[in-house]
């Protein structure tokens, strides 16, 4: 892994060092704070190139087009508001998605599934254990924003989510996000209502470098990514991780997600 991640910076693979424990400390400091982590610079820039356009033929002929109009909580209705709340305000998505069956032998995938890194993240988090998806679609994602394009406001449905920039735009594509807008005991709406009306003075906006790993509690802290400028695509891999081993996507999830069932 030493030829692709810079372990100089993140000794993932020396777990009883000192450097290491100094690393996790952090991560879960800036996880309090701001709701996530980035290691910057944890992907080598020359790998995360080389990682991106080899899959861009695959990208540009196999991908499925994620178009769709949606609430900030991805659902038709929620439970306790009409159907015409503004926290249901509707906004725009465009992406193009690569599934993990159509990425080939594709270093990302052997990042992914890296012992180290999943043993890491779980000891930042907390959990006893962390494992990788089985399900062959779902895994491991690779997603393409063309000018233009972007990711709207959105809640994840699981605790955390870990991505990796692969390829950065000439510009746009930001990461905003508000840290912790909501509980699992408070929803806050209004809040919600605020966020969408862009009166919130909390929202934070971030320009991730290619090659940064970012892990950001998804579930509470809602997020976007602003619309891409410029001819060069903003690329980035998707991991998922669940605490239960073999976990599935249903065929509803994937053929909404990816299109296809399998």
């Amino acid at each position: 892994m030493q030829h692709m991640i810079d372990l100089e910076r993140y000794p993932l693979n020396q777990p009883e060092s000192a450097r290491y424990a100094a690393l996790v400390k952090q991560c879960q400091a800036d996880l309090v704070a701001d709701g996530m982590f980035n290691l910057e610079g944890y992907l080598r820039p020359q790998v995360a190139q080389k990682l991106a356009d080899a899959m861009k033929p695959a990208m540009a002929t196999q991908s499925f087009t994620h178009q769709r109009r949606h609430n900030i909580y991805f659902k038709k209705s929620v439970p306790g508001l009409a159907a015409d709340h503004p926290a249901l305000t509707e906004v725009d998505t465009i992406n193009h998605t690569l599934c993990a069956d159509q990425i080939g032998d594709n270093g990302v995938i052997k990042i992914y599934e890296w012992p180290p890194l999943i043993a890491f993240l779980a000891e930042v988090m907390g959990k006893d254990n962390l494992y990788s998806m089985p399900d062959p679609l779902a895994r491991v994602n690779v997603m393409a924003y063309h000018a233009g394009e972007a990711l709207n406001w959105h809640f994840d449905r699981s605790e955390f989510t870990t991505t990796l920039l692969l390829q950065a735009p000439e510009a746009g594509g930001d990461f905003e996000y508000r840290t912790d807008l909501r509980t699992h005991d408070d929803p806050n709406y209004d809040g919600v209502v605020n966020l969408l009306n862009g009166n919130d003075p909390m929202k934070q906006k971030l320009r991730l470098s290619a090659g940064t790993l970012n892990v950001f509690r998804g579930i509470t802290t809602p997020h976007r990514v602003t619309p891409i400028e410029g001819a060069r695509d903003r690329m980035i891999a998707v991991f998922s991780y669940y605490e239960t081993p073999d976990v599935m996507f249903s065929d509803e999830e994937r053929i909404g997600f990816f299109g296809r069932a399998s």
